[in-house]
């Protein structure tokens, strides 16, 4: 198994469509104005958060559980081109960019220092051989403050791995629950 240059994933994406809307370079500015970076990056591709957001709040009191969950647990934010996530609390949301990824191929997603370094955790699970779709993610405020998240910006990079040998069953093969998501997924069982 080995991890992917950004010429690689050009051609990926170019030929097979593994990222659309697909940026080969890496943007730092737009509108004369500095931006977290997102694009191809040397081995990764830094990718963008949407303007749809599902903001965590408990004003219900509830329990949160995978098997059960409140759909009334979350408050919708979109059109501002940001989001504020309360202290201590998370917010959904999902990728600017589609993605298919080819079978012989897994994904680790990483957040961007950026937000690291002012406590803003991104949690993305692998992408599978074979799955496809917006990416669901899901941002924590670690702090006691109130955190902003950029729609249109870099979020978190994902690397790619390609593997020797194609794998025997694939994400699309079992029928994954989240193949194909289009918007903010929220947790399935």
């Amino acid at each position: 198994m080995s991890i992917k240059s950004d010429k690689w994933i050009r051609r990926m994406a170019e030929q097979h469509g593994m990222i659309e809307p697909f940026e080969p370079q890496l943007v730092r500015e737009a509108n004369g104005e500095k931006i977290v970076s997102y694009g191809a990056s040397s081995y990764g591709y830094d990718i963008r958060c949407a303007d749809e957001f599902k903001v965590f709040t408990n004003i219900n009191s509830t329990i949160v559980d995978p098997k059960n969950f409140d759909l009334n647990s979350f408050v919708e934010v979109s059109g501002k081109g940001y989001c504020v996530i309360p202290p201590n609390s998370f917010a959904l949301a999902r990728t600017v960019e589609y993605f298919r990824i080819p079978r012989s191929v897994l994904t680790v997603c990483l957040g961007k220092s950026t937000y690291a370094r002012c406590g803003i955790i991104v949690n993305v699970t692998p992408f599978e051989p074979e799955w496809e779709g917006y990416v669901t993610l899901e941002f924590s405020n670690t702090t006691p403050l109130p955190a902003k998240i950029y729609a249109g910006e870099g979020c978190a990079q994902v690397l790619f791995f390609e593997s020797d040998e194609i794998c025997e069953t694939s994400y699309k093969d079992r029928g994954g629950k989240y193949q194909g998501q289009v918007g903010v997924t929220l947790p399935k069982i």
